[in-house]
């Protein structure tokens, strides 16, 4: 992606976190970048062109952590995962969301918008709410049937391993950075124990 994609694609993140999707125009980007619509048309065709493309990075930046650490790219997949995987992941996935500024701004803009549009709600749902619920039940049952002593029904070990987690992160913006890992590292350590 060329430098000036990528500054129109951050000013329009940034924005859109800030303000709301619908009250960014082109013309608030592009002027927040001091060039013209023309010039900013020549890498995207349209707002809805810049947002479809800070969606597709998001999915992209989801599958490249899955390799890295060893989990499944999507929540149906039969791959065995390891704990040690799962408190690894999970911890990345924690950083990424209340630290990284695409991370932090994509899920401040979908905060802000899953009131007012259905698309934006949807996406806000399987991008930080329902959606990691449903890929830990997903995780948690391939380890059922991979043989590890998991004496729970799946859906409400996901429910559990993940409800603090979304509470940290939903919180992130005023707490504690250190106490709030902190205290997911100590969630999770108890977690394993506690079901293994």
């Amino acid at each position: 992606m060329t430098d000036t994609k990528e500054k129109i694609l951050m000013t329009a993140l940034h924005l859109f976190a800030r303000d709301g999707f619908d009250a960014v125009s082109v013309s608030t980007i592009s002027g927040e970048l001091g060039m013209t619509k023309g010039a900013l048309y020549k890498h995207y065709k349209n707002k809805r062109d810049i947002f479809d493309s800070i969606v597709e990075r998001m999915f992209e930046i989801d599958a490249e952590r899955s390799k890295q650490y060893q989990v499944p790219e999507e929540q149906d997949c039969k791959q065995s995962v390891s704990w040690d995987s799962v408190r690894r992941f999970t911890l990345a996935q924690y950083i990424f969301w209340t630290q990284d500024d695409f991370a932090r701004n994509f899920r401040k803009m979908l905060s802000l918008e899953q009131y007012r549009d259905e698309e934006m709600a949807q996406l806000y749902h399987s991008c930080i709410m329902t959606g990691p619920v449903d890929y830990m039940e997903s995780i948690f049952a391939q380890m059922m049937t991979d043989g590890m002593p998991i004496s729970a029904d799946p859906r409400l070990l996901a429910l559990e391993y993940y409800a603090p987690m979304f509470l940290l992160i939903s919180s992130s913006d005023y707490l504690d950075k250190g106490q709030s890992l902190a205290l997911l590292k100590e969630h999770i350590d108890r977690f394993i124990i506690e079901h293994t």
